[in-house]
């Protein structure tokens, strides 16, 4: 059985603190359905909120891909607003460097 696809899931955001201030958050992992990745967003995003807030070390590098590296109070994520598709970087994370990238 092929690995589930991975989907980017886009949230507006908005600063409580900055009025007009506002952004989108971006998380990415494997998921078998555009809701099932919004749902393991939010999952992600609600147990790195928990930690920080306990004061704790954020979870990440789940399995299927999804984690968060931060969380930062002050913003506040409209969930129902969020949009997901498969994702699919222009730019790889992976690049074969050419001879000319190099001076010695």
């Amino acid at each position: 059985m092929a690995p589930h696809p991975h989907y980017e899931v886009d949230i507006p955001i908005r600063s409580t603190e900055t009025p007009g201030l506002e952004g989108v958050h971006v998380f990415t992992g494997r998921a078998d359905s555009r809701s099932a990745a919004v749902r393991i967003a939010h999952e992600v995003y609600d147990a790195a909120r928990a930690a920080a807030e306990a004061g704790l070390e954020i979870p990440h590098g789940r399995p299927d891909g999804w984690g968060a590296c931060g969380y930062r109070p002050g913003w506040e994520l409209d969930w129902k607003a969020a949009t997901a598709g498969r994702w699919n970087d222009p730019y790889s994370w992976i690049r074969v460097a050419d001879e000319d990238d190099f001076e010695l």
